[in-house]
């Protein structure tokens, strides 16, 4: 009997601990585009804030460790549900974001770029 109560409260514990892909207080200004569609869910999200930093799901990181980390986040998941966000600042270069594109790719990851709807 004590056993399950101690397997319910490290149920518990972790389900309180969890991480989540919280990255509401990093600074970006998404581009602009018409016509945009819901992105539905997405096991990963890639941001690139105002200053040019790199994360992955809210923690800061770099382009060369992306890759690895993505393929250990989507691991076996099938094609459909191995969606990655991509939140980049709208002045960021081109040389960045490339490299962020490619190890997605590498990753297995389908790469959806998240961005504002243009008003007319």
């Amino acid at each position: 009997m004590a056993m399950g109560d101690i397997a319910f409260n490290l149920l518990i514990f972790f389900v309180i601990l969890a991480r989540s892909q919280d990255d509401s207080h990093l600074q970006w200004q998404p581009a602009t585009s018409v016509e945009l569609e819901s992105a539905g869910h997405s096991k990963a999200s890639v941001l690139v804030d105002n200053d040019g930093k790199t994360y992955l799901n809210g923690q800061p990181t770099s382009i060369g460790q992306l890759e690895s980390l993505i393929d250990g986040i989507l691991g076996d998941a099938p094609y459909g549900d191995r969606t990655v966000l991509l939140k980049i600042h709208a002045d960021t270069v081109a040389q960045q974001y490339e490299a962020i594109f490619e190890a997605v790719s590498k990753a297995g990851g389908e790469l959806v770029h998240v961005v504002d709807e243009e008003k007319p």
